[in-house]
């Protein structure tokens, strides 16, 4: 863990609502404070603002709240941003706080204090399944894993993972920030009406939302490398996980195998789901890819074949008119 007084990361957690455009310009915004800016599509970034304190002559809670009412203003980009000096503790804290929309730790006593009595499901890059194993256990706060013996937690979790969330539970987390350009990406989302857990509703979904994806990027030309789902709970915590494709694609038949392995991956149980947001990331221009590879599978041929006509169809007439009948059912 780095300490010291000149290691302030923040997170920067955009409202769910956020649009694309508005993600990238509170992106520009941090820029005007920091040239290490690393971007966490579709909404949030992280900052690493070492001196900054000195060079803007403000304390970081200061300075992250004159950032918040400049996003407003400028953007209409409502803000929230955890202060501390490693990116999961950032990460945990930009999610709790409170009305001030600004939460600093600056030593690790405070890190702390704010990790400890916090639900285990609360901590930064921990999935629902892996939560649910700890409190099975009788972990159920952040601070019963970080005292929990690292042998009992890695067989619990398996030795990696046990490891890098008793770590983060610890205030632990050796990630440094990188400064990049942010790729070009395109989201959608899905709101819905009441919280839900049934399978075959998120699945629905999530095919809608790709099919619009598919459909977006071919026709501007464009394929994508990454695809990247975040997913909202009913009690106002989020989690997202990145799949690369196995080639760079505009194929919804290609989008959907990468969206589906991120969905069973998470490993759901009855978690009550409250909105998706599906982003196609590190769009490039479609003569960048593989070019066209015949198929040995007759089905995806066909698919292949049909997939201009329905966007033609879609394009003129509305772009639910055709599509898969697995994407039409939705709670209602």
């Amino acid at each position: 863990m780095t300490t010291g007084p000149d290691s302030v990361i923040w997170h920067v957690r955009c409202r769910p609502d956020t649009t694309p455009d508005g993600h990238r310009r509170v992106l520009d915004l941090l820029g005007d404070y920091t040239p290490v800016v690393q971007p966490l599509p579709p909404g949030a970034a992280l900052a690493q603002l070492r001196g900054a304190g000195r060079l803007f002559g403000a304390a970081p809670e200061r300075l992250a709240a004159r950032f918040r009412i400049q996003a407003l203003a400028k953007h209409g980009v409502d803000t929230h941003i955890g202060i501390a000096d490693t990116w999961a503790t950032a990460a945990t804290a930009s999610a709790h706080t409170g009305p001030s929309g600004v939460l600093h730790l600056p030593d690790h006593r405070a890190v702390e204090r704010f990790l400890a009595p916090l639900p285990v499901r609360a901590l930064h890059g921990i999935g629902p399944a892996q939560a649910a194993r700890l409190e099975a256990f009788g972990l159920h706060t952040i601070g019963a894993l970080a005292a929990m013996d690292e042998g009992v937690v890695c067989r619990v979790l398996g030795g990696k993972s046990g490891r890098t969330l008793r770590d983060r539970a610890r205030g632990i987390d050796p990630r440094a920030i990188t400064a990049r350009r942010m790729p070009e990406s395109t989201s959608a989302f899905h709101a819905f009406d009441r919280d839900v857990y049934d399978p075959a509703l998120v699945r629905a979904a999530l095919l809608d939302l790709t099919v619009t994806l598919g459909q977006r990027i071919r026709g501007r030309d464009q394929i994508a490398r990454k695809m990247t789902l975040t997913v909202r709970f009913a009690d106002g915590s989020a989690i997202d996980r990145t799949r690369a494709l196995a080639q760079p694609s505009a194929h919804t038949d290609d989008l959907r195998v990468a969206v589906f392995r991120i969905l069973d991956s998470l490993g759901f149980q009855r978690a009550r789901i409250r909105r998706l947001v599906l982003t196609a990331e590190d769009l490039r221009r479609s003569e960048e890819g593989p070019g066209t590879q015949i198929s040995l599978d007759p089905a995806r041929e066909n698919r292949l074949s049909l997939e201009p006509v329905l966007d033609r169809i879609n394009a003129r007439y509305g772009r639910r008119l055709a599509g898969p009948a697995g994407a039409y059912r939705h709670a209602s």
